[in-house]
């Protein structure tokens, strides 16, 4: 197998090596944190540690756990370890009642997550002379900027294209002969399908791999996009509260993705004990980042469930893999790489005047996910003329877009024609088969 590194002897370090440098990072940056986060050092103190019982990632599980709760709590800027006139970007991601998770960025973490993100283009193949059709979105979500930033370090040839405007996405990935998509998968999937249509065979097209992340993909799926772009599909791992895309990347192996162990920890935990389970088991998904300077999270639950290996790996690849994340261990859905919590749709629909009563349908078809939301009208509500229930369907529609980031179709229902549940309320119905 053809060796592919961006940097060999990180990416290939002996695993006692990586963990030693780990170690030594570990011990910097718990003080860096208790130092310069308030909100972490009451956490430490509550738990009763300091920064002198941790010597290596042996103490690691000593440490409190960081959650989404607390990002919520901490918002705007309670968790930020640096002056903010040294921060020079923002990226955001929603949370569950509509306040956003903004993490900040130094320069010399956006240098970092540039290197990871490279990391994980080089593992395509990828090089200066390839042409990278970056098709994420840009802005305030990280996909876009993130191997954006990766490109320009591996000396690609980079298209911001952003994501949309698939007409111009084929024509400029047609006109410049690029090599390798950047997407999400039902994005791509998306696009195969316009090019089938505009009579555009797999083989007449210049891609040769793609990186598709952001949302949960089958390998049916990854199939069926690799036969219709004919290219190579590679998984990629990330989350705005560590950086973005590039914490975890595929290699040609695809067995799992590589975690960047010289800049993140991870450990699975049993989600309901918050006990450290043993290597191979399945469970939450920790990670602790070690080299961020503005935002740095030490144990930050995932909730995502996956399981870690550290099998050999025919790339040679050193650092450990995770599998791609099974499931969830909170109520959070990601639809078409947007987080959405149904505590954010109840909140607007009590905001509106309706009724609690509702119910997520989520299904995906032809390789796009869809959201359709059923909510129960109020008896006085359910005397309104068909006319009157259509605008009132629009009306909701648009403000659970602008909470949510995504349109959803809303169904406005008979009162009581949601069933009831005895136990706890089946609010979400998710149809889309993702193992």
């Amino acid at each position: 197998m053809e060796k592919r590194y961006y940097q060999p002897e990180i990416e290939t370090m002996p695993v006692a090596d990586l963990q030693a440098l780990q170690s030594e990072k570990l011990v910097k940056q718990v003080r860096h944190v208790y130092n310069n986060v308030p909100y972490y050092r009451a956490l430490m103190e509550k738990k009763g540690v300091t920064p002198d019982d941790i010597r290596s990632i042996a103490d690691l599980h000593k440490l409190p756990f960081i959650t989404k709760a607390d990002l919520r709590e901490t918002y705007p800027d309670g968790l930020l370890a640096v002056p903010k006139e040294e921060c020079v970007r923002i990226h955001s991601t929603s949370g569950t009642t509509g306040k956003r998770v903004i993490a900040y960025y130094t320069q010399h973490d956006i240098d970092l997550w540039d290197d990871c993100c490279a990391r994980a283009i080089v593992a395509t193949g990828g090089s200066k002379k390839d042409v990278l059709q970056v098709a994420y979105g840009y802005g305030l979500f990280t996909g876009g900027m993130g191997l954006h930033g990766g490109g320009h370090k591996v000396g690609c040839m980079t298209l911001p294209m952003s994501s949309g405007n698939t007409d111009r996405q084929i024509q400029f990935m047609t006109d410049l002969n690029a090599t390798i998509l950047c997407c999400t998968p039902s994005y791509a999937a998306y696009i195969g399908e316009s090019l089938r249509e505009q009579g555009i065979k797999p083989e007449e097209n210049t891609l040769r791999a793609g990186i598709f992340g952001a949302e949960p993909w089958t390998e049916e799926m990854r199939h069926d996009i690799e036969k219709s772009l004919g290219i190579k599909a590679y998984d990629i791992y990330g989350l705005t509260e560590l950086s973005g895309p590039g914490v975890a990347f595929e290699c040609e192996a695809q067995t799992g993705m590589h975690i960047n162990e010289d800049h993140f920890i991870a450990e699975i935990i049993d989600p309901d004990t918050g006990e450290v389970l043993p290597l191979g088991s399945v469970g939450e998904l920790v990670f602790t980042s070690l080299d961020k300077e503005a935002f740095p999270l030490l144990r930050y639950r995932t909730r995502d469930i996956c399981r870690l290996t550290r099998e050999e790996c025919p790339c040679g690849r050193t650092h450990i893999k995770m599998c791609k994340p099974m499931g969830r261990s909170d109520d959070m859905l990601i639809i078409r790489g947007v987080n959405v919590f149904p505590s954010q749709i109840e909140t607007v629909l009590i905001n509106e005047g309706y009724s609690p009563n509702y119910q997520i349908l989520v299904d995906r078809q032809n390789h796009n996910d869809t959201i359709d939301i059923n909510v129960e009208l109020l008896p006085d509500q359910f005397d309104d003329t068909v006319k009157g229930i259509v605008q009132r369907e629009e009306k909701l529609e648009a403000a659970l877009r602008a909470m949510l980031g995504i349109g959803p179709r809303v169904h406005l229902v008979a009162p009581k024609s949601i069933q009831r549940s005895e136990g706890k309320a089946v609010r979400v119905i998710d149809k889309r088969t993702l193992h």
